[in-house]
Parts: structure tokens; sequence; C-alpha cells
């Protein structure tokens, strides 16, 4: 019996199997994959198996729903050949309701589907399997995991908006994302067991979205993104933090409705509107535009100076962790963020960056730098486990 964890972003499915283990102890990785350009007409499915073996395969054609069984075919009676026990997906907004991992039925799904404007490109996504799955396989358990769960507690004033009041007792407050990722993280952290769970730490998710999280015992006392993914850093096509004032500009002179203003902030700002190119890392550095260069820059300032701002409620800062897509691979944007760490005390080896190592900060500096990998996939698998467990 084993356990499908599903990651589901705006354009790309990850996702891991997990066998059950005996007792108390954590599911165990049989496979992880992708399936890569779910917004378009050709998304390429890729999955490699814990002995090696990789399968590449076009997996063209059909909607999202077909794809969705078309998976859970694949891994029953393909490669994977497991009976699978559980599905557990990753949900963007768990909002003021959830907190703790739930089993989905007809009635959850009705109230996730209330939070949807403050997850526009995550929610649907994650809504739309949960409901063909339960259409196709009516008896297969499914369990909701949040990404606003691990900053559940966070409390006045970090949680606060400076708005009216009655909007914050309807729920207009600070909830931040990315959870999923960083209790992953502050679980690496615990089991090393070289004093971070006494530090003051900030880690760093950068991908193609990107927040930051202080924390104090390796639990959130603050987050870079708020109410919705729109917040904090500059990400890939996000705008992160801005002046309220643009929005109100564009719509009194230049017309914007809500909807034009939707898919810009969601779609085409960040390292795309900046650079006019590209959302990916990988393709601004290889580019000779100046446009690609201003793009990067700003993005290693952003988090610089955010990370400054999680300094301040963290009264200082004993430790920098990278983890995500950009802060596991991006050595480049690693030292560039780095350079203007340095009067925080951070200081990168060169050579431990470009070989992407644990700890990549000199034994002068007086802050240690880290470089970890994050497992979303493997902290769904887990919370699963335990609510079917627990029923």
């Amino acid at each position: 019996m084993a356990i499908l964890a599903l990651n589901i972003g705006s354009s790309s499915l990850k996702f891991g199997l997990f066998d059950e283990c005996p007792g108390d102890a954590p599911p165990c990785l049989v496979l992880q994959g992708q399936l890569a350009g779910t917004n378009g007409s050709h998304p390429h499915f890729r999955a490699r198996h814990i002995d090696g073996k990789e399968i590449d395969e076009d997996w063209a054609g059909g909607d999202p729903d077909a794809r969705t069984g078309r998976l859970l075919d694949w891994l029953e009676n393909g490669p994977g050949g497991r009976t699978l026990a559980a599905v557990g997906h990753r949900v963007v907004h768990g909002g003021r309701m959830f907190r703790d991992p739930v089993r989905v039925d007809g009635g959850v799904i009705q109230k996730l589907e209330t939070l949807i404007p403050l997850a526009p490109l995550h929610q649907p996504a994650s809504l739309a399997p949960m409901r063909h799955i339960a259409r196709l396989r009516p008896d297969l358990p499914q369990v909701a995991c949040f990404d606003t769960a691990f900053h559940h507690d966070l409390a006045p004033p970090v949680s606060r908006y400076p708005l009216p009041r009655a909007l914050e007792e309807e729920g207009v407050r600070r909830y931040g994302f990315h959870g999923l990722s960083y209790e992953a993280i502050a679980d690496r952290l615990a089991a090393m067991d070289d004093g971070a769970a006494d530090e003051r730490v900030i880690v760093a998710h950068l991908g193609n979205g990107a927040s930051l999280c202080a924390m104090r015992h390796l639990h959130s006392v603050d987050t870079t993104m708020g109410f919705t993914a729109l917040d904090g850093l500059m990400m890939g096509t996000r705008p992160g933090t801005l002046d309220p004032g643009i929005l109100l500009y564009l719509q009194q002179a230049k017309g914007y409705d809500v909807g034009r203003l939707e898919h810009m902030l969601y779609h085409e700002c960040g390292l795309l509107g900046v650079s006019g190119s590209s959302a990916d890392v990988a393709a601004l550095l290889a580019s000779d535009r100046p446009e690609a260069r201003e793009a990067l820059d700003l993005f290693a300032f952003r988090v610089a100076r955010e990370t400054a701002a999680m300094a301040a409620t963290l009264g200082g800062i004993d430790r920098f962790v990278f983890t995500g897509g950009i802060g596991e691979h991006g050595g480049a944007v690693r030292a560039m963020i780095g350079a203007r760490l340095g009067w925080l005390g951070a200081e990168i080896d060169a050579r431990a960056n470009a070989a992407g190592a644990g700890t990549i900060s000199t034994a002068r500096g007086r802050l240690r730098v880290q470089v970890l990998a994050t497992d979303e996939e493997g902290i769904i698998a887990r919370h699963t486990a335990r609510l079917l467990r627990r029923s």
C-alpha cells in the first residue's frame, strides 16, 4: 500500500510515491517525478525510481482531469506497481478555517473554493484533482495539507495589517505560504542537531514563487508573504510588495479593471516583467541583455532587503538557509544575495557555493549560510500517513 503526494503548481505537477512503513516510521520514497507544462498542450512526464531508473514520456493530449487519471493508472499498473492507500494534496491557502491536515470531502472542497480569490493561480489547480479523484475513485482517501499551516501561530503585530479593524475580524490578515517547504527545512535542521533550534534562522524559499521565513526555535515568527502569495519578494512573474497607489493609478489613469490587474500581477511582473524576456533564472544568467542583469540585481536586492526586515523581527540572525529551485541550484544568484548580506556577517565561499555544498559560508563569516533541499512531497506523505493512522 502506498501514498501518493501531489504538489501542484500553476504550470507543473510534482509528485512522490511513498510506501507506508510499520509503526510510526515515516513513509519511504519509492519514486518521484513531475508533469511539466500542464498549462500548455504538450505536458512532459518525468519520473525517477529510487533504484535509479528514469522514465521520460510525452503526455500530450487530454485535459488535466484525464492526466490525473492517467497518473493514477500509471502508478498502480505501470512501473510504480503499487496499490494506493491514499492521496495527499498540497493546498496553498487554508485561511482561518484549516490549520491541520484534513480528510477531503465535499464540504472541505466547498470551503476551500471560497479561498480561490486569495490564491487564484494555485487553489483551483489543487481542487481540480481532488474532485476528479473523488469521481474516479470515491473510496480512495484524500488528505489536504496546507501551506499556510506552518505560519498559523503568527500573532500581532506580525499578523496584522494597518487596516480598519473590521477587515481584520473578517480575516484580512497575514497568513504566509510555502509552509510545507519550511516545515521540511525545520525538520532537517532539527535532525542535524547542530544548534539551529536555539538560533535565529531565516530560510529563503526561492523559486518561481519566493518568500522568506524567520524562525525561532524552528517555528515561524514572521514571513514575507501575507494575505496572498503576491506579497513580499520579487518572483518569477509576481511583483512582491508594491505601493498600493500603483494599482489605483492603473485603474484610474490607465483604465485597468480587476481582471486586467490580476493577470498583470500574477503573470507579467517579477523577473519576466523587469527583464522583458524571461522568468527563468538560467536564461537570464545566459543573456547578454542589460535588462536581464537588472532583473537579477533587483531580485537579489529585494531578498536582501526583506532579510533585513526578518532580522529585525528576530533581533538578529545566526543562520541563513537557501532552498527551493533557485535557492538549491542557482549558485550565481546565491552569490549575489550573499554579497548584499555582508553587513549581517555573510561571507560566501566561492568554491563551496559553486559546488552546491551544504554549507557555503567561510569559517570567517559571522553568519552561517547553508543550502538544503526541501521535500514538500515527503511532508505531505507524512501528514497523510499520520491522519490515516489516527482514523
